[in-house]
């Protein structure tokens, strides 16, 4: 039995109207499951890296979400040049419904056109392609009865992509607790080794600063580790993502990073 030419295309169109509106509902119906999910995974992420959750630590939502709950983990807003923390959030940030929700990169994107709020980055930097530095950024105090440390928001361009992910510190900011990243496009089995533990293994226990404040944690190309105990040694066959993580670790340890919000939580310590 043949179709005429009219029927066939209309029969495709409404065929097509109704796959895709399928897939649209199924999309939008697990889009707030999908954003519990990435929450619950970057807090997981935190928790591993400040030394809180081990191999054998529950995961589920419940046991994680508790730590955020009841005060163990708590965000900090602070003013980027001063490293001063934001005591009335509400009044400095309207619209931002906690120091958690606040993301920095998107309030500077909104606010790109006031020089008060949002400032240049400067030349030896923009290989991060972080695009501009905002007024205020966001830290995270893990306290619990064996963790003391702060978690930093890290992120910086490599070889394919923007590498998101957390640097842990003593709460006294002298030395490495540890580092991850939850989120990058980096070639598996290369730059992908950002994620191998034996990797990410060398970091703990480098000290930051020297006496002066000048950064000493570096990451140098693979098997050129002239010292030990301040570098690491970089990711064989990756050397632009190698110099990708060691130049976003100076950046955000700079001055124009969380430098100053480091220097204050050393003297209070």
């Amino acid at each position: 039995m043949g179709f005429s030419k009219a029927y066939i295309v209309i029969f495709s169109i409404v065929l097509c109207v109704i796959c895709a509106l399928a897939v649209s509902s199924v999309a939008v119906g697990l889009s707030e499951k999908q954003g519990e999910n990435m929450k619950l995974d970057r807090r997981i992420n935190l928790l591993t890296v400040a030394g809180v959750l081990d191999a054998s630590s529950p995961r589920d939502a419940a046991s994680v979400n508790a730590f955020f709950e009841d005060g163990r983990v708590r965000y900090v807003v602070f003013d980027r040049a001063s490293g001063e923390v934001l005591t009335d959030l509400a009044t400095t940030l309207p619209g931002v419904a906690s120091a958690e929700l606040f993301d920095p990169f998107k309030w500077a994107k909104e606010n790109a056109k006031n020089s008060d709020l949002v400032a240049p980055m400067p030349n030896e930097f923009k290989g991060t392609q972080v695009r501009a530095l905002p007024r205020y950024l966001q830290a995270i105090e893990v306290r619990t009865d064996t963790v003391d440390c702060l978690v930093l928001p890290i992120q910086g361009y490599g070889l394919w992509s923007t590498l998101k992910g957390f640097l842990a510190v003593k709460r006294d900011a002298t030395e490495v607790v540890g580092i991850t990243y939850y989120e990058h496009g980096e070639t598996p089995g290369l730059g992908g080794e950002v994620d191998n533990p034996r990797w990410k293994g060398q970091f703990p226990g480098k000290p930051i600063y020297d006496e002066s404040g000048r950064t000493l944690l570096t990451v140098v190309k693979n098997g050129q580790v002239t010292n030990a105990e301040v570098q690491v040694d970089g990711i064989a066959g990756s050397t632009i993502t190698t110099k990708g993580v060691d130049l976003m670790l100076h950046f955000w340890l700079s001055e124009y990073g969380y430098g100053p919000y480091l220097k204050r939580q050393r003297a209070a310590a």
